[in-house]
């Protein structure tokens, strides 16, 4: 058997990042070959990743780059909102969207395959880091987008906004430009998210949709029973105001406005006053876990687990 020394352990330790007695277990069972050992502890990640797979990670880091007009944003999932602030990880999260900006993968899969600082692909790099960390993780999503954009990060990373704009030359030109960007994207960032830019981004038969719910719920009210169809149908259209303000970026009323004035209005007096125009071409928004199932902690239960077990 090799002799072992708490050198050799530290060198293994600062080329993985794995705990001291992994490093030391690896090295002995390597017979002491310091590449042996490396490739033990990956390996053993892998196993420990699939492991941790059916684990809640519904934590974790919302964040954002923008590179010569390519703009990336991504959602990287870990079990703990300790892990999202572990400088390891938001490194791994960074160059993930310096990946996705250069080489634009069609989608997760795509992007797990791709190769991670010339060494290895990204979903190795990802087991390697379940494994040294200790807890699942998952990359859930990303978007690219290209143009004049500008971004947001909120709460360090549990709110992340993107948006395209589109100016003519004089209201770009215009100092005031970049403030009402960084405006837009506070705002896309304030309210919940919205599937539609403008109302005519909306489909027809979402529309169809929505007015046959409207109608049935005019029917279904006695006070409507003797209103004639043309009456109910312009209830409808009004109410559908209601629904284009909850589904319409361009629809919601600003929220810095203090006349309750919408996001539409809020571009257009900004273009006029500049001299030309700014519209909305393109936006993403992502929250941290929105729609993922939480995970429950029950903190008494782990400590007298731990007083149990010790």
């Amino acid at each position: 058997m090799a002799n072992i020394s708490a050198k050799d352990v530290a060198e293994l330790r600062k080329k993985t990042g794995c705990g001291m007695m992994e490093c030391k277990n690896a090295l002995v069972e390597a017979n002491g070959n310091m590449d042996e050992a490396i490739k033990i502890l990956r390996e053993r990640g892998i196993a420990v990743a699939a492991k941790k797979a059916d684990r809640i990670a519904a934590e974790g880091l919302v964040d954002i780059a923008i590179e010569n007009g390519v703009g990336a944003i991504i959602e990287v999932n870990s079990e703990t909102d300790f892990v999202a602030k572990n400088d390891t990880f938001k490194a791994f999260v960074a160059n993930l969207l310096h990946i996705i900006i250069t080489e634009k993968p069609a989608d997760v899969a795509a992007l797990l395959a791709a190769t991670y600082e010339g060494e290895t692909t990204v979903e190795a790099q990802l087991k390697q880091m379940i494994f040294t960390i200790g807890e699942n993780m998952s990359i859930r999503r990303f978007d690219i987008i290209e143009g004049d954009l500008v971004s947001y990060i909120h709460g360090k990373g549990s709110i992340g906004v993107i948006v395209k704009f589109e100016a003519d030359e004089a209201a770009a030109a215009n100092e005031g430009y970049a403030e009402v960007k960084k405006n837009v994207a506070l705002h896309v960032a304030a309210q919940a998210a919205v599937p539609y830019i403008a109302r005519e981004d909306v489909p027809a038969s979402v529309i169809a949709e929505e007015k046959s719910v409207l109608l049935a719920q005019l029917a279904n009210d006695p006070a409507n029973a003797k209103k004639p169809q043309q009456v109910l149908e312009k209830i409808v259209e009004g109410r559908l105001g209601k629904f284009f303000e909850a589904n319409c970026l361009l629809e919601q009323e600003y929220v810095k406005a203090e006349n309750k004035e919408s996001v539409a209005k809020y571009l257009a007096d900004s273009g006029k006053a500049f001299g030309g125009s700014i519209k909305v071409a393109n936006f993403f928004r992502y929250e941290k876990g929105e729609g993922l199932q939480k995970r429950e902690e029950d903190f008494a239960a782990e400590i007298e687990k731990m007083v149990n077990n010790k």
